[in-house]
């Protein structure tokens, strides 16, 4: 059953991504996913590139099917939503010149310009693994979603959540600062897939595909809004 729905799932997929290869398609979807965000920041090859990871994601996550009881296989909660809400893109994903160091650098996440306080949502049920300052990113929260992936939120001004603590999809998890190397008010947030950073604006939104293998799973989903 389970294997019948996940080729189910597979074509709903396979459809999805070819009405994302088409540019206008493309720029459209990504536009709905960021709302507020300044789209000239966002290439439309950048989202083509990420549906091909998120191509080779789904083709990791139909490895579960292993005849294992539903209940034995482990769930996945997939990236789908803004981790704030009014903002404004200031800083895109991939190489730029350093606003502090002053050199060119990858950026592994993407950067988001909101007021000191301005909660910060979970975008994915999860396992909060570390809450705490770390390093460069100041105040810090990541979660673990399944299937080695995981989100990172830093530079918040509070955290609202715990190490080991569970969190569900549209949970407030903290409140942006400007804490670590930040040069003002804002959300870095990141996606990784096996520890190695991607686009995450493909993420900022409940794709169809993101549907598709949320229904044929049937656990872990993608929590509500």
């Amino acid at each position: 059953m389970f294997s019948a729905r996940i080729k189910v799932a597979f074509m709903a997929l396979t459809a999805s991504l070819c009405m994302a290869a088409s540019p206008a398609a493309a720029q459209s979807n990504t536009a709905a996913a960021v709302g507020a965000i300044d789209m000239s920041k966002v290439t439309a090859q950048s989202q083509n590139s990420d549906d091909a990871n998120f191509k080779q994601l789904f083709a990791n996550w139909e490895s579960i099917d292993t005849g294992k009881p539903v209940s034995a296989r482990p769930a996945v909660s997939v990236p789908s939503r803004m981790p704030l809400e009014d903002t404004r893109l200031t800083s895109d994903y991939g190489m730029r010149t350093h606003p502090v160091l002053g050199t060119r650098r990858s950026h592994k996440g993407v950067d988001l310009s909101a007021p000191t306080g301005t909660p910060i949502y979970a975008t994915a049920d999860g396992l909060v693994s570390k809450a705490a300052p770390f390093s460069s990113y100041g105040n810090y929260v990541s979660i673990e979603h399944g299937a080695n992936l995981q989100t990172r939120y830093a530079h918040m001004s509070r955290i609202a959540v715990s190490s080991g603590s569970r969190v569900k999809k549209g949970d407030i998890i903290g409140y942006v600062g400007s804490t670590g190397r930040s040069t003002g008010p804002h959300l870095h947030y990141e996606v990784r897939i096996n520890g190695k950073a991607v686009n995450p604006v493909p993420y900022m939104v409940e794709s169809q595909a993101q549907q598709a293998f949320a229904l044929a799973t049937g656990d872990g989903g993608q929590g509500g809004d």
